[in-house]
């Protein structure tokens, strides 16, 4: 029987390494089926990757169904602070199932919590791809153009500050234009930014719709997963960036 602490600090009860893991949370989703396929059973309908992910789909991140999860017998739920809602969370506790919460703010967060989950909690030791990740994220880079990254339309919506997207701006050299609360909402003409990336989420800016409201500016149409996954994605994620960066910065 061992207890362990997940990253906000509660106690977990695990009599064994997970077993049977159903993932609330996409990255961490595709982290599992990569690293141990054989251990995943449940997953978000949100949860697109691996293509070919094939375990029960619980439905979404704000929305889970809590019947499809308890009937999967799952010995470790795995969810996220900012991804998932704490009355899930707490519903979930209530019926006896054991729930890891995560808390990942910034990209050496990210890596760390990550690590304490292959680790200490399912026993497996630390992927290649986390290793590989860490290695790519740990040189600095060169300063580069202040940039913002809009996550919605209708209202506009930006990623800010103390977020894990923002943080990965700074480690690619970037400067976030946007500042103060996490994900403020502003017009695009009040943002001062040389570059704007416009993801494909969760908002799917494509190049008929997003890069038309910046006339004169440079956008670059990047991906989602790239900016704001952190899983194996962040392996190859900073050379991914960084030619995307090169094409939309002239």
């Amino acid at each position: 029987m061992r207890t362990l602490d997940d990253d906000l600090g509660t106690p977990v009860v695990l009599p064994h390494p997970p077993r049977r893991i159903v993932s609330l949370v996409p990255s961490l989703t595709e982290a599992f089926a990569v690293t141990v396929p054989d251990r995943l059973v449940g997953a978000t309908d949100w949860c697109t990757h691996p293509a070919d992910l094939d375990v029960t789909r619980v439905r979404g991140t704000k929305n889970p169904d809590r019947a499809a999860i308890a009937a999967l017998e799952p010995d470790l739920v795995v969810c996220n602070q900012e991804e998932n809602r704490q009355l899930d969370v707490e519903r979930l506790r209530s019926a006896g199932t054991a729930v890891w919460v995560t808390a990942i703010e910034t990209l050496d967060g990210a890596l760390t919590s990550m690590d304490r989950l292959f680790t200490e909690v399912l026993d497996v030791g630390t992927p290649d791809w986390l290793a590989t990740a860490r290695t790519a994220w740990a040189a600095p880079a060169a300063p580069g153009p202040r940039v913002a990254v809009p996550i919605w339309r209708d209202p506009w919506m930006w990623v800010g500050a103390r977020t894990f997207t923002g943080d990965l701006l700074a480690r690619l050299g970037l400067v976030n234009a946007v500042t103060g609360e996490r994900y403020p909402k502003a017009e695009p003409d009040d943002v001062d930014a040389e570059l704007f990336l416009l993801p494909d989420e969760p908002y799917v800016f494509t190049a008929d719709d997003g890069p038309e409201a910046f006339p004169g500016r440079a956008t670059a149409l990047v991906s989602g997963r790239l900016l704001t996954w952190y899983g194996p994605s962040l392996a190859t994620a900073r050379a991914d960036l960084t030619a995307a960066l090169q094409r939309g910065n002239p």
